[in-house]
């Protein structure tokens, strides 16, 4: 009697052991990044349909152009910082704008999203003989020559096909920085033209030459100032920034991120002044010019102090 109680609780014991296990939700299958990317677009294009989002209905290439520098720049916060969770998000934001673009681009029968990743592909492919193919490059430097001649016979195919049939326009001269888009920001233009140049053997010696430069373009604008001629201002303003941008190329600093940088700086110390300035009771804007150069200083410390501190703490 006793083995047969003993078994029937064997049995319960399995028949609840099963149920249990069953009523368990069942593990979640990891989704590879092309099961999300196939998601995203489809998210992307539910927002898009008529029963939608109305503000994703409403946006276009154009509207969304500023959104898409903006989230651009907010990578480049989020990996400065340190911060991989905000790094990722960023960059799916990014890539975000990628397949708005795409998905506006696929409602108008112009392409896909799937283009876009095949042509990218296919150019990666294209541009790295040395790896996918049979050429060699012994370092960085013949990568990226190889990568710009590439290019310039790709833009020479893509524009013989364009221009066919056209005679007057197959007369146009091709130019080695042609690709360099006028819509960059000027400092991200002009680094782009002179990386272009620099690729073709137009460059400096050394940094020394482009100091030199610099200096002579800074003397320029002076006499132009003590002309008060607005016109030659403007341009000697423009080449003194310019023989900066190439400066800062020639010594491997991105410019656009370095004034970045420099602005967020000015903007910390700005409102450090601020706080001192109502700490202390007082209207920022009704001090004397001397009160905030000290006011200033004082903020310049405050953050030189806080960075050795930092520093320190690093060790």
């Amino acid at each position: 009697m006793a083995s047969r109680k003993t078994e029937l609780k064997k049995r319960k014991s399995r028949r609840t052991s099963s149920r249990k296990a069953s009523s368990k939700t069942p593990k979640q299958k990891k989704l590879t990044a092309g099961e999300w990317f196939e998601r995203l677009v489809a998210l992307q294009a539910r927002l898009r349909a008529p029963n939608g989002c109305p503000w994703d209905r409403e946006q276009t290439h154009a509207t969304l152009r500023t959104y898409l520098i903006e989230e651009a720049y907010e990578v480049l916060d989020a990996m400065k910082s340190g911060d991989d969770a905000k790094f990722a998000n960023e960059m799916g934001d990014l890539l975000l704008q990628v397949v708005f673009h795409s998905q506006i681009a696929t409602e108008e029968g112009r392409f896909t999203v799937a283009d876009v990743i095949r042509e990218v592909h296919e150019k990666m492919v294209r541009r790295h003989p040395h790896v996918f193919g049979e050429k060699r490059a012994k370092d960085a430097a013949e990568v990226l020559r190889n990568w710009e001649q590439i290019k310039a016979q790709e833009r020479a195919g893509a524009q013989e096909r364009q221009e066919h049939g056209e005679a007057e326009k197959k007369e146009q001269r091709k130019s080695l920085l042609d690709g360099v888009p006028r819509g960059l920001p000027a400092t991200m233009e002009g680094l782009q033209l002179t990386r272009k140049a620099s690729r073709a053997g137009f460059d400096w010696d050394n940094a020394q030459g482009v100091f030199e430069k610099l200096r002579e373009e800074f003397a320029e604008l002076l006499r132009a100032s003590d002309e008060k001629d607005a016109a030659k201002m403007e341009e000697e303003m423009g080449d003194l920034l310019f023989a900066a941008v190439n400066l800062a190329r020639f010594l491997q600093v991105d410019p656009e991120i370095a004034l970045k940088n420099a602005n967020a700086k000015f903007a910390r110390r700005f409102r450090e002044m601020e706080r001192r300035s109502l700490e202390n009771g007082q209207a920022f804007a009704d001090l004397a010019r001397a009160e905030k150069e000290k006011l200033w200083e004082a903020a310049k410390l405050v953050e030189r102090q806080a960075a050795k501190t930092e520093a320190v703490g690093k060790r």
